[in-house]
């Protein structure tokens, strides 16, 4: 049986680039492009394809937020990542958001066959570099408590001590051993430090 893909990315060089590995390929159904996520959700209404794949730069809507829609109004539908970005935060963006896999633009015909195959077998797919860069990222997270995460989002957020403790139901001394083990753990001498180092690994 065939799997049909469909594209959005808004970069033709892209669209065609990857339209010719695939269109003349025996197991698979090209069944067209959208260069934004207006004309992808405007397609998906009329037909859903097995396989999209879905860049995470789009003009008009972040591929994330598109991921999400799309597997909300389409849960049958399997979202492969694409990017040329191989940064953590985009990935598990992505795969939080529904994707069931992440491949770069570079990839191979070989690898986006097996991405699309292993998708449809109801399997998580990440190519080589992005699995990678997921490994490091857990590697040099640092463990953290339920209520120090809380915190962490908070701090992220911009409140203070005294709103987070109003709101988390603690006393203020209480959220200041939590930011003082933050600080800690993420080896910041500051908030901004800290902050930084958090966003950089996709924690807030």
């Amino acid at each position: 049986m065939k799997a049909s893909v469909f594209i959005v990315d808004d970069h033709y060089m892209v669209i065609e680039g990857i339209r010719s590995l695939l269109q003349n390929e025996r197991d698979i159904e090209w069944m067209g492009h959208a260069m934004n996520a207006a004309s992808c959700l405007s397609f998906l209404k009329q037909q859903q394809p097995d396989v999209i794949l879905m860049d995470v730069n789009l003009p008009d809507m972040s591929g994330t937020d598109l991921c999400k829609e799309v597997k909300q109004l389409y849960p049958a539908v399997f979202i492969l990542g694409l990017s040329t970005f191989n940064q953590q935060a985009i990935i598990r963006n992505m795969m939080d958001n529904g994707a069931s896999g992440y491949v770069l633009k570079n990839a191979t015909k070989e690898e986006l066959f097996e991405a699309i195959a292993t998708v449809l077998s109801g399997k998580n797919y990440l190519s080589m570099q992005a699995a990678l860069s997921l490994r490091k990222q857990e590697k040099d997270t640092p463990l953290m408590t339920r209520r120090e995460k809380e915190v962490l989002q908070l701090i992220a957020e911009g409140f203070t001590n005294a709103e987070m403790a109003e709101k988390l139901f603690i006393s203020v001394p209480t959220v200041n051993t939590h930011r003082k083990s933050l600080l800690e753990k993420f080896d910041a001498k500051n908030t901004a430090i800290l902050i930084g180092k958090a966003n950089k690994q996709g924690l807030v």
